[in-house]
């Protein structure tokens, strides 16, 4: 999709199988890039397969199909030195900040983690002195260096968690929801620090959440799933001002606006119908169950994502030229 991309994923999936020939498709034919020195906001409901693409992007989850291309390298072609060296060059920060962290731990042993699995130091002072390093440089004291993750704020703790995935300099961090288990005090903060590390360190990153108003006070780009499925991806500035997808409107329209005269006439889109299930998702379009705008076509082709604009991707039979008659009529209703 663009040209200097860090990374370039296509096509990837990642099945569950459930037993008694149930397959659950978490991630299903998913295609984007991720620009170096950029953020990519990826967006949907819970359940839509964000934090399962992360992981699978990562090698978390072995992935069943498709193929992750970094810094111009197929991850399947790599050795398994090579595999352990990405390991230090793509790093993660979990959603819950208590749960990732050893409680039995201290600060230094749970940042130093890392670095000691790669073996990078071989005094125990220039391992404490680089851990002290990390402390101050997410916002912390050095003097917690020997103190566990339950004497720790709840945004503390994240910024630890920060702190170790920084740990081995990588280039690219994925960061899983970081926010949605902090106080809405707490969030802004957490946020000013990954954007301020991004642009310090030159970091690549792809920031996962369901907050979209941080979404896309963070992202560069953002990318849009729906039940395993990439259904818009564009610049955030282009994805806020001219949504195209019915699914990404009706997301958009679900921020409160803090002006409360304009908030009161604003039309909210309301979906109908339940979440369909990603073990028996619908044939076609996976949205078509829950679109207003649904066709015939819907029921029986899948819309590709395809560019309907300079650097604007969607998949949707209601874009410029989509087969069918009504294309034009949406085109003016999805304008508006």
């Amino acid at each position: 999709m663009t040209d200097n991309a860090f990374l370039e994923v296509s096509h990837l999936k990642k099945y569950f199988d459930l037993g008694h020939d149930r397959i659950l498709k978490a991630v299903d034919d998913v295609s984007l890039n991720v620009r170096k020195g950029k953020t990519l906001g990826i967006v949907g409901e819970s359940g839509c397969g964000k934090t399962t693409f992360g992981r699978t992007v990562l090698g978390i989850y072995e992935k069943s199909g498709g193929k992750v291309v970094f810094d111009g390298k197929d991850t399947d072609d790599m050795s398994e030195k090579e595999h352990f060296q990405l390991k230090k060059r793509m790093q993660m920060i979990f959603q819950d900040p208590y749960a990732s962290l050893n409680p039995r731990s201290t600060v230094l042993d749970l940042i130093a983690e890392p670095m000691d699995i790669h073996h990078l130091f071989k005094h125990g002072r220039d391992r404490r002195t680089r851990v002290g390093e990390l402390l101050q440089e997410v916002g912390l004291s050095v003097d917690f260096l020997n103190r566990y993750p339950h004497e720790f704020s709840g945004g503390q703790r994240q910024r630890i968690g920060i702190a170790r995935a920084l740990a081995l300099r990588p280039e690219f961090v994925i960061a899983d929801e970081p926010i949605s288990a902090l106080d809405v005090s707490v969030q802004a903060q957490v946020v000013q620090l990954l954007k301020q590390l991004q642009k310090e360190k030159g970091l690549t990153m792809m920031f996962i959440a369901h907050d979209l108003s941080m979404v896309k006070y963070i992202s560069d780009d953002v990318a849009v799933m729906y039940l395993g499925h990439l259904v818009e991806q564009t610049s955030s500035r282009v994805l806020y001002d001219r949504p195209l997808h019915p699914y990404t409107q009706a997301l958009l329209s679900a921020i409160p606006i803090p002006d409360p005269d304009v908030e009161e006439k604003r039309k909210r889109i309301i979906l109908s119908g339940d979440l369909p299930s990603p073990i028996n998702p619908p044939d076609g379009c996976v949205f078509r169950t829950r679109c207003p705008f649904a066709m015939a076509i819907c029921t029986s082709e899948k819309p590709s994502l395809k560019e309907v604009a300079e650097g604007h991707y969607v998949a949707c039979h209601l874009h410029p030229g989509a087969k069918s008659g009504d294309a034009a009529r949406m085109k003016q209703v999805l304008s508006k």
